[in-house]
């Protein structure tokens, strides 16, 4: 059932930085709570989001529903680990190592891990998504983090 006008203005609050906007929608999917993962979203542009294995959804609609079969299964155990930064005056990347908690088949925690880039871009709404796109990765595959020092030169 779609949220009244008056609860998607309260979700859809003024996002600062990219930042704010990536706590938010990971928050909405810890939380299992659509409107909060779409609040985020970019209305002003064409969204596209990419899921691990999936096509290429374009649109709101379209990003909506793959947010809400997601939502649907209850809460995602997932926290955004390792993030890269990027971003100018009015847009932003963040390369992502989302590490995805779940229960195995014999009902051992496991851990999977899936490689993201989220695309912000600064709106006269403040910073909103403009692009997810995630990959599959597993532990073997994850980098070690060497941080080098950035150069102006």
């Amino acid at each position: 059932m779609p949220s009244s006008p008056r609860a998607k203005a309260q979700t859809a609050a003024l996002m600062a930085s990219p930042d704010d906007v990536e706590a938010q929608f990971y928050e909405g999917l810890r939380e299992a709570e659509i409107d909060k993962v779409m609040a985020v979203w970019s209305e002003e542009d064409e969204p596209l989001c990419v899921h691990p294995g999936g096509p290429r959804l374009v649109g709101l609609a379209a990003v909506r529903a793959a947010f809400e079969a997601i939502c649907a299964n209850g809460p995602v155990s997932i926290q955004p680990e390792n993030v890269r930064r990027t971003q100018t005056l009015g847009c932003a990347v963040h390369s992502v190592m989302e590490r995805i908690e779940m229960l195995g088949s014999q009902g051992s925690p496991r851990v999977g891990w899936v490689m993201a880039t989220n695309v912000y871009l600064k709106t006269t709404l403040g910073w909103r998504m403009v692009a997810h796109h995630a990959s599959p990765a597993s532990e073997d595959e994850l980098p070690e983090i060497i941080e080098t020092p950035a150069v102006l030169h």
